[in-house]
């Protein structure tokens, strides 16, 4: 009988120890910037566009953007006809998924350093800062004519000189 209580004494303390407690929050939770790594499921992946050699913004679902950033650059990843999210969990996250690449002459497989999700305005930023968007330019109102005092011209021939 003990040792059975022992055994769930020391089960309840390792499941307790396992869930931890909730951090509390920071100066970085405030400015709704996030803590921690973010991670897509891979089966929620719908598109991606490739913004440079080391740079990809991947669109899951529910409209959701992320940027992910690569451990190195990836010569020919901008040239590339597929692209393959591979994670052993079913999840892509950075650290030890891998960005797996292959078309024209070059082919690879890159390890994933950062993910990051992005709003609406880091997502259209992104894309203008890397050529893939034009910005939207405001047009300036055209200047209204102002009806005011009128320039009189003397005749020189009046004046007497």
């Amino acid at each position: 009988m003990l040792n059975k209580q022992l055994l769930i004494v020391i089960t309840s303390s390792i499941l307790v120890a396992c869930a931890g407690q909730k951090e509390a929050p920071d100066a970085a939770d405030d400015d709704g910037e996030r803590r921690g790594p973010d991670c897509i499921f891979s089966s929620s992946i719908r598109g991606y566009t490739v913004l440079d050699e080391s740079n990809l913004i991947v669109e899951a679902g529910g409209r959701r953007h992320y940027h992910l950033l690569l451990q190195r650059r990836a010569y020919g990843l901008k040239s590339s006809w597929s692209l393959a999210f591979e994670s052993p969990t079913g999840r892509v996250c950075p650290g030890f998924s891998e960005v797996h690449y292959s078309g024209g002459m070059d082919s690879g497989s890159i390890r994933i350093q950062s993910i990051r999700e992005l709003s609406k305005e880091e997502h259209d930023n992104l894309l203008i800062q890397y050529g893939k968007k034009k910005p939207e330019i405001e047009q300036t109102p055209v200047p209204n004519e102002v009806k005011g005092a009128e320039v009189e011209e003397l005749d020189p021939a009046a004046s007497g000189d």
